[in-house]
């Protein structure tokens, strides 16, 4: 008799094998390591089994196939909040929505329909070629779905609120193997939990968001040298207290490394940037933007744009990238926390961290969205989010003692609440929804998913 050398969970998922065409991975298979691999490669993943569908047709196929063997179903779109899952693999199968993509406009309603892992990139070109934008992140190669079902911080913020409180409807595969679709009328406590409540309750397939009337945007970035972040960093907080709600700004602090495939105006510098939008005709605009202006910038980008080039105005690194990081949500961003800021993330720091970033909350994000979901709002009027490169194990040890010690000077000021989608490891979910959501949030889950079939980067607990 010949035993078998496959381990337990592995043994479970050989009978996955068969389907997608040969797109389910094990490992020690050809293309295990390159699906299994997230889009933070700092992060090692390494599940039963990967599968790679590319249709809702599939991923049922899946979900169902893995109940049957007794595993859980992961689902990622391209991985960038990765870590969160470090440590909850085993058993369950990774199924990266990466090659289960597109995206239709409907320019009547207004609205955005997107399947599995597209990016915001494809959707705002889309978008554009009917004269409308959508409340993207501010990189061009996260998926859609992740950042909307965690919320959704977009450039339109201030003014629109969450990107998640956006979404018209969603198609989902439940833990039973049924697709269905949900809407204010049809499943509406899933549709509730799916609006700021992450990817606990089954894989959404289709999202239907809501877009803004808007071809072109008045956006760009203002950068200084380093030597200028503690009169740079003190305007900026007094400039964005009672700033209009049409502005949505971001503060950082960037230490570029020296890489030739990096614009040659930031390549190996220290600098301090101010980046965003206005949603202004150009004379309010530049009115809005003199007194950052009175700064004299080294570099001033801020003009009317087409709406499709707002998702680079961050510079944020796109392709997979080594990453480790911390963040807070603060009540307050003065005088004294923009020199705590300075003095623990600033050139005569020490530190590490490749961008120490505070952004500009407020606003409409700080109102209850009458008709929004499980996050209708973020609790504070700032949010810092500290990040590193991560391109050895020792580096990245040392970036996320940085970012841990940047997070601790502003302690001061925090709210005590986070936000998922710039949490980048495992955390009480306490820390991100009062209690009533919490528990609102387990009983959707209970009831949609009652063995724990489905295992989002952000449990519930």
């Amino acid at each position: 008799m010949i035993e078998s050398t496959l381990a337990p969970a592995e043994s479970a998922a050989e009978p996955l094998r068969g389907l997608l065409d040969g797109r389910v991975f094990l490992p020690g298979d050809p293309g295990y390591d390159a699906a299994r691999t997230p889009w933070n490669v700092a992060v090692d993943q390494r599940p039963a089994a990967v599968a790679v569908p590319t249709s809702a047709d599939e991923v049922v196929a899946v979900v169902r196939a893995a109940v049957a063997a007794g595993l859980r179903v992961v689902p990622q779109s391209t991985g960038h909040n990765a870590g969160p899952l470090t440590g909850r693999l085993d058993g369950a199968i990774l199924l990266r929505l990466s090659d289960f993509t597109g995206v239709a406009i409907d320019p009547e309603r207004r609205v955005a329909r997107i399947l599995g892992a597209t990016l915001w990139q494809e959707v705002a070109e889309a978008a554009a070629t009917h004269g409308l934008a959508v409340l993207h992140g501010s990189s061009p190669d996260v998926a859609a779905a992740g950042y909307t079902l965690g919320g959704g911080l977009s450039w339109y913020a201030r003014a629109h609120g969450l990107a998640c409180n956006q979404l018209d409807a969603a198609e989902v595969v439940l833990a039973d193997g049924s697709l269905v679709r949900t809407d204010a009328e049809h499943h509406p406590d899933l549709f509730w939990a799916l609006r700021g409540g992450g990817g606990n309750f089954g894989v959404v397939t289709a999202l239907e968001i809501r877009l803004l009337p808007m071809a072109d945007v008045y956006a760009g970035l203002m950068l200084w040298d380093a030597t200028r972040a503690a009169d740079v960093c003190r305007a900026w907080a007094d400039w964005t207290h009672g700033l209009a709600e049409q502005v949505t700004t971001s503060l950082r602090l960037l230490s570029v490394p020296p890489l030739p495939e990096l614009p040659e105006f930031i390549r190996g510098r220290q600098l301090v940037v101010i980046d965003g939008a206005v949603l202004a005709d150009d004379p309010r605009a530049a009115d809005l933007l003199a007194p950052l202006r009175a700064l004299a910038p080294e570099m001033d980008t801020f003009a009317r744009i087409p709406a499709t080039a707002v998702t680079r105005i961050h510079l944020d690194p796109e392709g997979p990238t080594p990453g480790v990081s911390d963040h807070l949500l603060l009540d307050d961003f003065d005088a004294a926390t923009a020199a705590a800021f300075v003095a623990s993330t600033g050139v005569d720091s020490g530190t590490t961290l490749l961008s120490a970033e505070i952004r500009h909350l407020g606003g409409a994000l700080g109102r209850p969205d009458p008709a929004g979901g499980a996050l209708r709002q973020l609790p504070g009027a700032y949010a810092g989010f500290f990040v590193a490169i991560a391109a050895t194990p020792e580096l990245g040890a040392q970036g996320l003692a940085d970012a841990r010690r940047a997070v601790a000077a502003l302690e001061p000021w925090s709210s005590g609440r986070r936000f998922l989608n710039f949490t980048e490891e495992a955390v009480d979910p306490a820390s991100a929804f009062d209690p009533d959501t919490l528990a609102r949030l387990r009983n959707v889950r209970e009831h949609l998913d009652p063995a724990g079939t489905f295992a989002a980067n952000h449990d519930l607990g």
